[in-house]
């Protein structure tokens, strides 16, 4: 009685503390030992013992395949990777968030050998020398840099091996989003209050002047009427290219999953171009074999890559743009990747300017650019969509040989695992 008392306890605590686990992790507050409590009943708890019937034992082999599926599908209904490692720190469970982020975690190996992480390597030490839970900080840079709250304690594991020595569980929790907005708010201020300085002041001055000397002088009136509708505009774009990079960086982190035809995306975006191009005299061609390009991407994203593209060598290029695309190969991984090309045969760009060109706000020529209502914020905005679908930008150029940029974006091929590229 009394060891079916103690399973039947085991049992209702880890279900009660999954369900807090799941639940506390959408809200962000997971305690690390309501962690423990439960991965601990669910792994380590004799669940089958107390399920089954008083009289009909099941085998061993059976009791234990049964706890195993009961912990893998409680764990996989915990959104946040949770890690289970012994007392020397090799791997005894994972769940599928775990294994999305790390996809090296092998069962029955290190830990170390997929989290290169130091603190949180010496964070396990410590909780298995004192026992008391800590939390530490694990960064990733590779696709893109993501940051994340690892909270680690102590395992009791009641009547199973190691005659009851602790292990460990990580609870690895999800902070770029949060830092990203934080750092959004502060960017957006920054950027906002140094890039609408300039036309606030034209305005107010134009304002001023038309209520003073120039408010009986009608010529004046509408010249001074047409710089500030200039100006406006010009603000409303700031403001609009801001909070777009702003939301994409924000989800830099998150990778696409839907497949989408970078060709069709790219034709329609030109036709969009065709009425700014004819007004500058540009001719815009598209150089694209075939009539399928796949790839797992954000239609709209993608379309603001090759407006924003297309624009800048209608805009400072001029005379012909060709927009190509086409299959290649990356140099490292020989994967197949699709390759977006947009050259003009403009002035070109001395080599200094090149690799400060995604910066925010970088112009070559400020003035210019101003002129032709540019905000400095168009290939930034490039950069970070391409990062979020794991390609990479490239420019090249050299004074009075134009200009190519390209971005590179894997091709999304049948049977590809959509999560390895998470």
């Amino acid at each position: 009685m009394a060891r079916g008392a103690r399973r039947s306890a085991w049992i209702g605590a880890g279900i009660a503390a999954t369900i807090t686990v799941i639940a506390s992790s959408v809200r962000g507050d997971l305690d690390p030992a309501v962690v423990a409590t439960g991965v601990a009943a669910v792994v380590a708890g004799g669940l089958v013992g107390s399920l089954s019937r008083p009289r009909r034992v099941a085998p061993p082999e059976t009791a234990a395949r049964t706890r195993h599926s009961i912990a893998e599908a409680l764990l996989a209904n915990i959104p946040d990777p949770v890690i289970l490692v012994d007392r020397r720190s090799v791997v005894i469970e994972v769940n599928p968030a775990a294994r999305t982020l790390l996809p090296a975690l092998k069962l029955k190996h290190p830990l170390s050998f997929a989290l290169r992480a130091p603190d949180v390597l010496d964070g396990i030490e410590e909780v298995l020398r004192t026992g008391a839970p800590l939390k530490t900080l694990y960064t990733t840079r590779v696709p893109t840099e993501r940051a994340f709250e690892v909270q680690i304690g102590a395992l009791p594991m009641p009547d199973g091996p190691g005659g009851g020595q602790p292990n460990v569980v990580l609870f690895l929790r999800d902070l770029t989003a949060a830092r990203r907005l934080e750092a959004m708010r502060v960017d957006f201020v920054a950027n906002a209050s140094h890039e609408l300085r300039t036309p606030l002041a034209s305005l107010l001055g134009f304002i001023e002047t038309l209520q003073g000397p120039a408010k009986a002088d009608a010529p004046a009136r509408e010249k001074f009427l047409g710089i500030m509708k200039t100006q406006a505009q010009r603000m409303t774009r700031l403001i609009d290219d801001l909070l777009s990079l702003s939301r994409i960086e924000l989800r830099e982190h998150v990778p696409p999953t839907q497949v989408v035809d970078f060709g069709q995306i790219a034709r329609q975006m030109l036709d969009m171009q065709g009425p700014l191009a004819r007004e500058r005299g540009v001719i815009i061609t598209l150089d694209a074999p075939d009539s399928a390009y796949p790839v797992l991407g954000e239609r709209d994203e993608l379309a603001r890559v090759v407006e924003n593209l297309v624009e800048n060598a209608v805009k400072y290029g001029g005379g012909n743009v060709v927009v190509g695309l086409e299959r290649t190969l990356r140099p490292a991984s020989g994967k197949p990747q699709i390759a977006l090309s947009v050259r003009d045969d403009g002035p070109g760009i001395a080599p200094e300017h090149i690799p400060r060109l995604t910066e925010r706000f970088y112009r070559v020529d400020v003035a210019s650019s101003r002129q032709k209502g540019g905000t400095g914020l168009g290939l930034a905005i490039v950069k970070h969509i391409v990062n979020r679908h794991r390609g990479k930008l490239v420019i090249e150029s050299e004074p009075d040989l134009g200009t190519t940029v390209r971005a590179l974006l894997p091709e999304r091929q049948a049977g590809d695992d959509t999560s390895a590229n998470v």
